[in-house]
């Protein structure tokens, strides 16, 4: 998927700037998938001089931390696909989004 896809203008005009987001229980409002792998990254701010993005992945273990978007863009799941974007996502607060996961 095109970096366009992953990150039109108007979700970038959404996020907040990385290291502005809310400190205490942020929105999640973006979500990326592999259709052929088991990990999640979700998109909470961005910095989109450096394309990295602060937000929680749900892979081997569940974590917040940055993540780059040129690397999400350049890595394929383990078929070879390519990450998509959630076009039905919906935001979510973060600790919600944890509960959910747990279950």
């Amino acid at each position: 998927m095109k970096k366009a896809q992953l990150l039109p203008k108007e979700l970038l005009e959404k996020l907040p700037r990385l290291g502005e987001e809310e400190v205490k229980n942020p929105m999640v409002l973006v979500k990326y998938f592999y259709p052929d792998f088991s990990w999640t990254w979700y998109g909470i701010s961005f910095d989109p001089m450096d394309e990295i993005f602060f937000g929680f992945v749900d892979g081997d273990f569940q974590e917040c931390g940055d993540f780059s978007l040129k690397e999400l863009i350049e890595n394929r799941g383990k078929s070879g696909c390519e990450i998509e974007r959630d076009l039905y996502f919906q935001p979510i607060r973060l600790d919600d989004l944890t509960k959910k996961l747990k279950r």
